[in-house]
């Protein structure tokens, strides 16, 4: 076993000076790992926000497509709707003019009879 040598102010300065200068080379040797794992989880992060906007924007776009789809669905919806109604409308006004037509005979076929019955008496 050694003998116990006691140390003096100075080895114990540069025993500290030494200790301080290998923590700080394990610290930037660390650091310039941390730097370029850093860079790349920032890279990452940014190509991740890049995609999610990309996402959005198209997102965006579908959904003014779908928007676009739907009015013209809309306006084609309506478009049918207001030409069935006119086809009811001419419809429902052509049966009126036929029964009118009918009434009109049936009034004269009625007279008629009255009148041969008048002339009989």
């Amino acid at each position: 076993m050694a003998p116990y040598k006691p140390q003096n102010f100075g080895d114990r300065l540069n025993t500290a000076a030494s200790a301080k200068k290998a923590a700080l080379a394990k610290f930037e040797a660390k650091t310039a790992v941390l730097a370029t794992v850093s860079a790349e989880k920032q890279a990452e992060r940014l190509a991740a926000a890049a995609a999610r906007e990309a996402r959005a924007a198209e997102r965006e776009l579908a959904k003014q497509a779908k928007a676009v789809q739907d009015a013209q669905a809309k306006a084609e919806r309506q478009a049918a709707q207001a030409e069935a109604k006119l086809a009811e409308e001419a419809r429902l006004a052509q049966e009126s003019v036929q029964e009118a037509n009918l009434e009109i005979e049936r009034k004269a076929a009625r007279d008629a009879r009255y009148a041969a019955r008048k002339a009989r008496k």
